[in-house]
């Protein structure tokens, strides 16, 4: 599991230096901004899908 993590820190340190942001900022962008996004529009993108899905059913 350390190792796991430690791989997890050197990306998120390599994301801090490509960007030229700190660790904590990067940390702040990647799991308080774009992941809460990113699983919303997925949870929408779902809801969507499984409306068509249910709506084509019943068309047959």
């Amino acid at each position: 599991m350390n190792e796991v993590f430690d791989a997890c820190v050197a990306i998120l340190i390599w994301i801090a230096d490509l960007f030229e942001i700190t660790y904590k900022e990067a940390n702040i962008w990647i799991f308080v901004i774009i992941e809460p996004i990113l699983f919303i529009v997925m949870l929408y993108k779902i809801i969507k899908q499984r409306r068509e899905i249910k709506l084509s059913k019943n068309r047959k």
